[in-house]
């Protein structure tokens, strides 16, 4: 049985398992997604260190570090985790972990537009991921939706490969950080649609259309090859179900100073919980796993 088993493998977690490393715990990372959504991310610009740095390469240097103090990583698919008495189980396909304690870090999942032709256009123009899908689309017209800096970042990768980016976001304003917007403003092959919403997407074997709400240059229709969808994340709970852990309305979990939940011995960090102002930051992410591990550390020191 394991001291304790980190459900998660994006800064959050990783970070958790670094600090476990060095206490010597007994432990165990575990996550779908390598990085998470960081992984996606096309260029990072706010991480101390870095002036510059990819996503995948912020990723890679964080596990090679955990790797070095000995920690273990092991890439898979959580489907469910139930209390057992003293214990804690937690379920794949194949196999069952056990842990005395839990630092949930399952992070958040793109949310859907949930329009007319978005999934039956999924991987055919229709993409989540401007850093994994924008090299299909070199010398084609694109649409990012969306005006948060995931979108930006999404625009400006894009801009360097497509002919042309449309932004489109419902509000009259971006709400990405300041930098971003100047660097879109002074990207000429960038265009932001304000106050619109896409409403379907249309095409044949792959997207050739979207439809608009409001008219932009009095059409509703605008040709694209390809819609990057980046409205924003949700929290991933549906594995933890069963261990009635409190959760605001949206479904963020809510945790105390150290990181704890109102489940003992189930503690939380990242983009899933409520902390830090619910400042979804990479470095905000990382102190909250570390926070997470120290309070496990001293809560693992009260069962001996």
């Amino acid at each position: 049985m394991y001291d304790l088993i980190i459900v998660g493998t994006g800064p959050a977690g990783l970070t958790a398992a670094i600090y476990a490393a060095r206490y010597k715990m007994n432990f165990l990372a575990v996550g779908r997604v390598l990085g998470g959504t960081t992984s996606e991310a096309s260029v990072v610009e706010n991480y101390p260190g870095f002036k510059s740095i990819s996503g995948i390469d912020l990723t890679n240097k964080i596990k090679e570090q955990v790797e070095f103090l000995g920690g273990k990583i092991i890439q898979d698919d959580i489907k469910n985790i139930q209390k057992k008495n003293s214990h804690f189980e937690i379920f794949n396909n194949n196999e069952v972990y056990k842990s005395k304690t839990l630092i949930l870090a399952f992070g958040t999942e793109t949310k859907k537009l949930n329009i007319p032709g978005e999934v039956e256009f999924m991987g055919k123009g229709v993409s989540y991921c401007a850093t994994c899908d924008g090299a299909f689309f070199k010398g084609k017209n694109v649409v990012v939706i969306g005006g948060s800096d995931a979108a930006a970042t999404a625009a400006l990768l894009l801009a360097d490969l497509a002919k042309g980016v449309y932004i489109i976001y419902r509000r009259d304003k971006l709400r990405a950080e300041p930098i971003w917007v100047e660097k879109i403003k002074k990207t000429k092959n960038i265009k932001i649609i304000y106050n619109t919403n896409i409403i379907e997407i249309k095409g044949k074997a792959t997207v050739r259309k979207v439809i608009l709400d409001n008219p932009y240059q009095n059409q509703k229709e605008l040709e694209i090859d390809g819609v990057f969808i980046e409205i924003g994340e949700t929290p991933v709970t549906s594995i933890i179900k069963n261990l009635k852990i409190k959760t605001d309305k949206l479904g963020y979990i809510i945790t105390d100073q150290s990181q704890k939940t109102n489940l003992s011995g189930v503690y939380a960090a990242g983009d899933i919980t409520t902390s830090s102002n619910n400042l979804k930051q990479i470095i905000t992410a990382c102190s909250e796993g570390a926070i997470a591990v120290n309070s496990v550390y001293n809560y693992l020191k009260t069962l001996k």
